[in-house]
Protein backbone atom coordinates (compact mmCIF):
# COMPACT_ATOMS: atom_id res chain seq x y z
CA UNK A 1 0.00 0.00 0.00
CA UNK A 2 1.36 3.84 -1.31
CA UNK A 3 1.39 6.09 1.51
CA UNK A 4 1.21 9.21 -1.07
CA UNK A 5 1.26 11.89 1.59
CA UNK A 6 4.67 10.43 3.32
CA UNK A 7 6.00 10.05 -0.32
CA UNK A 8 5.36 13.62 -1.41
CA UNK A 9 6.82 15.04 2.26
CA UNK A 10 9.80 12.71 1.42
CA UNK A 11 9.71 14.09 -2.22
CA UNK A 12 9.85 17.64 -1.41
CA UNK A 13 12.57 16.92 1.21
CA UNK A 14 14.76 15.38 -1.14
CA UNK A 15 18.50 16.71 -0.64
CA UNK A 16 19.84 14.50 -3.30
CA UNK A 17 21.81 16.44 -5.69
CA UNK A 18 21.76 20.24 -3.60
CA UNK A 19 25.11 20.71 -4.31
CA UNK A 20 24.65 20.92 -8.27
CA UNK A 21 21.87 23.31 -8.09
CA UNK A 22 22.51 27.23 -8.24
CA UNK A 23 19.03 28.27 -6.31
CA UNK A 24 19.07 24.99 -4.18
CA UNK A 25 16.77 22.28 -3.41
CA UNK A 26 12.55 23.23 -4.22
CA UNK A 27 11.37 20.08 -5.58
CA UNK A 28 8.22 20.77 -7.39
CA UNK A 29 5.27 18.17 -7.35
CA UNK A 30 1.61 17.50 -7.22
CA UNK A 31 -0.75 14.58 -6.76
CA UNK A 32 -3.54 12.94 -5.12
CA UNK A 33 -4.64 9.37 -5.77
CA UNK A 34 -7.57 10.59 -7.94
CA UNK A 35 -5.31 12.08 -10.40
CA UNK A 36 -6.73 10.52 -14.02
CA UNK A 37 -4.11 12.51 -15.87
CA UNK A 38 -0.27 12.78 -15.53
CA UNK A 39 1.91 15.20 -16.79
CA UNK A 40 5.74 14.41 -17.16
CA UNK A 41 7.77 17.51 -18.11
CA UNK A 42 11.17 18.39 -17.69
CA UNK A 43 12.22 20.62 -14.74
CA UNK A 44 10.92 23.93 -13.09
CA UNK A 45 12.27 26.94 -14.51
CA UNK A 46 12.83 30.08 -12.11
CA UNK A 47 9.39 31.44 -12.15
CA UNK A 48 7.95 28.20 -10.94
CA UNK A 49 10.64 27.82 -8.53
CA UNK A 50 10.17 31.03 -6.88
CA UNK A 51 6.47 29.91 -6.66
CA UNK A 52 7.14 26.20 -6.23
CA UNK A 53 3.83 25.85 -8.55
CA UNK A 54 4.29 23.47 -11.42
CA UNK A 55 3.91 25.22 -14.96
CA UNK A 56 3.49 28.79 -13.70
CA UNK A 57 4.73 30.73 -16.31
CA UNK A 58 4.10 31.19 -20.01
CA UNK A 59 5.08 27.33 -20.99
CA UNK A 60 2.36 26.68 -18.79
CA UNK A 61 0.28 29.02 -19.71
CA UNK A 62 0.62 27.36 -23.54
CA UNK A 63 0.25 24.00 -22.54
CA UNK A 64 -3.03 24.90 -20.54
CA UNK A 65 -4.32 26.45 -23.82
CA UNK A 66 -3.07 22.98 -25.42
CA UNK A 67 -5.06 21.14 -22.70
CA UNK A 68 -8.78 23.38 -23.13
CA UNK A 69 -8.09 23.70 -19.41
CA UNK A 70 -8.06 26.72 -17.22
CA UNK A 71 -6.17 26.89 -14.61
CA UNK A 72 -8.26 25.97 -11.66
CA UNK A 73 -9.25 23.01 -13.42
CA UNK A 74 -5.03 22.34 -14.18
CA UNK A 75 -3.93 22.81 -10.68
CA UNK A 76 -6.94 20.27 -9.10
CA UNK A 77 -4.82 17.62 -8.14
CA UNK A 78 -7.25 15.43 -7.68
CA UNK A 79 -7.57 15.43 -11.21
CA UNK A 80 -4.43 16.18 -12.79
CA UNK A 81 -0.55 14.66 -11.12
CA UNK A 82 2.26 16.79 -12.43
CA UNK A 83 5.43 15.33 -12.15
CA UNK A 84 8.40 16.56 -13.89
CA UNK A 85 11.88 14.35 -15.12
CA UNK A 86 14.08 16.64 -12.28
CA UNK A 87 12.08 18.02 -9.21
CA UNK A 88 14.21 20.90 -9.15
CA UNK A 89 15.80 24.33 -10.78
CA UNK A 90 18.54 22.46 -12.34
CA UNK A 91 20.41 25.79 -13.42
CA UNK A 92 21.44 27.74 -16.51
CA UNK A 93 23.68 26.62 -19.78
CA UNK A 94 26.19 29.00 -21.57
CA UNK A 95 23.19 28.87 -24.79
CA UNK A 96 20.73 31.19 -22.24
CA UNK A 97 18.72 28.02 -21.72
CA UNK A 98 18.00 25.66 -18.82
CA UNK A 99 20.54 22.78 -18.02
CA UNK A 100 18.51 19.02 -18.16
CA UNK A 101 16.80 17.52 -15.46
CA UNK A 102 18.83 16.24 -12.99
CA UNK A 103 19.42 12.61 -13.89
CA UNK A 104 19.05 11.55 -9.98
CA UNK A 105 15.26 12.09 -9.37
CA UNK A 106 13.59 9.98 -12.05
CA UNK A 107 15.13 6.78 -11.26
CA UNK A 108 14.61 7.73 -7.30
CA UNK A 109 11.11 9.00 -7.04
CA UNK A 110 8.81 8.00 -10.71
CA UNK A 111 8.43 4.52 -9.97
CA UNK A 112 7.32 4.95 -6.02
CA UNK A 113 5.41 7.99 -7.11
CA UNK A 114 3.47 6.44 -9.73
CA UNK A 115 2.76 3.53 -8.04
CA UNK A 116 0.22 5.74 -5.99
CA UNK A 117 -1.04 6.65 -8.78
CA UNK A 118 -3.91 4.05 -9.59
CA UNK A 119 -6.16 6.27 -11.49
CA UNK A 120 -4.05 7.43 -14.24
CA UNK A 121 -5.56 7.23 -17.06
CA UNK A 122 -3.11 9.37 -19.57
CA UNK A 123 0.17 10.23 -18.59
CA UNK A 124 1.57 13.47 -20.99
CA UNK A 125 4.99 13.23 -22.02
CA UNK A 126 6.06 16.63 -22.41
CA UNK A 127 9.26 17.30 -24.15
CA UNK A 128 12.40 14.92 -25.17
CA UNK A 129 13.75 14.29 -21.53
CA UNK A 130 10.48 12.71 -20.62
CA UNK A 131 9.76 10.66 -24.02
CA UNK A 132 13.05 9.20 -23.85
CA UNK A 133 12.77 7.47 -20.26
CA UNK A 134 9.20 6.21 -20.85
CA UNK A 135 9.26 5.27 -24.85
CA UNK A 136 12.92 4.29 -24.78
CA UNK A 137 13.84 2.28 -27.67
CA UNK A 138 9.99 3.03 -29.17
CA UNK A 139 10.23 6.99 -29.79
CA UNK A 140 11.90 7.64 -33.00
CA UNK A 141 15.13 9.67 -33.51
CA UNK A 142 13.77 13.03 -33.52
CA UNK A 143 11.41 14.25 -30.50
CA UNK A 144 9.35 15.79 -33.83
CA UNK A 145 9.50 11.90 -35.30
CA UNK A 146 7.98 10.49 -31.62
CA UNK A 147 5.54 13.26 -31.45
CA UNK A 148 4.36 12.71 -35.05
CA UNK A 149 4.39 8.85 -33.88
CA UNK A 150 1.57 10.22 -31.42
CA UNK A 151 -1.45 7.35 -32.32
CA UNK A 152 1.10 4.58 -31.87
CA UNK A 153 1.76 5.37 -27.44
CA UNK A 154 -1.99 5.19 -27.30
CA UNK A 155 -3.95 4.93 -25.32
CA UNK A 156 -1.33 5.36 -22.04
CA UNK A 157 0.84 7.79 -23.56
CA UNK A 158 0.65 11.52 -26.06
CA UNK A 159 3.87 12.60 -26.37
CA UNK A 160 4.04 16.96 -26.87
CA UNK A 161 6.77 18.85 -27.80
CA UNK A 162 7.68 21.27 -24.75
CA UNK A 163 5.59 24.45 -24.58
CA UNK A 164 8.68 26.61 -23.94
CA UNK A 165 8.31 29.89 -26.22
CA UNK A 166 11.36 28.43 -28.02
CA UNK A 167 9.43 26.14 -29.49
CA UNK A 168 7.31 28.38 -31.22
CA UNK A 169 9.47 28.10 -34.82
CA UNK A 170 8.56 24.32 -34.44
CA UNK A 171 4.93 24.92 -33.96
CA UNK A 172 4.95 26.95 -37.13
CA UNK A 173 7.13 24.22 -38.69
CA UNK A 174 4.30 21.73 -37.77
CA UNK A 175 1.03 22.46 -38.22
CA UNK A 176 0.19 19.41 -38.29
CA UNK A 177 0.74 18.98 -34.40
CA UNK A 178 -2.47 22.18 -33.36
CA UNK A 179 -4.51 20.27 -36.84
CA UNK A 180 -4.44 16.88 -35.68
CA UNK A 181 -2.98 16.29 -32.21
CA UNK A 182 -4.28 19.10 -29.85
CA UNK A 183 -7.97 18.07 -30.92
CA UNK A 184 -7.63 14.49 -29.98
CA UNK A 185 -5.51 15.98 -26.80
CA UNK A 186 -7.91 17.76 -25.86
CA UNK A 187 -10.80 15.42 -25.93
CA UNK A 188 -8.99 13.27 -24.18
CA UNK A 189 -8.33 15.96 -21.05
CA UNK A 190 -11.69 16.89 -21.25
CA UNK A 191 -12.98 13.02 -20.69
CA UNK A 192 -10.62 12.42 -17.82
CA UNK A 193 -11.19 16.08 -16.13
Amino acid sequence: MCDLETLLNDIRACQVCAEHLPLGPRPVVRAQETAKLLIIGQAPGTRVHETGLSWNDASGDRLRVWLGLDRDTFYDQSRIAIMPMGFCYPGRNKNGGDNPPRPECAPLWHEKLMACLPAVELTLLVGSYAQARYLGRNKAKTMTGTVRMWRDYAPDFLPLPHPSWRNTGWLKKNPWFEAEVIPVLQGRVAGLT
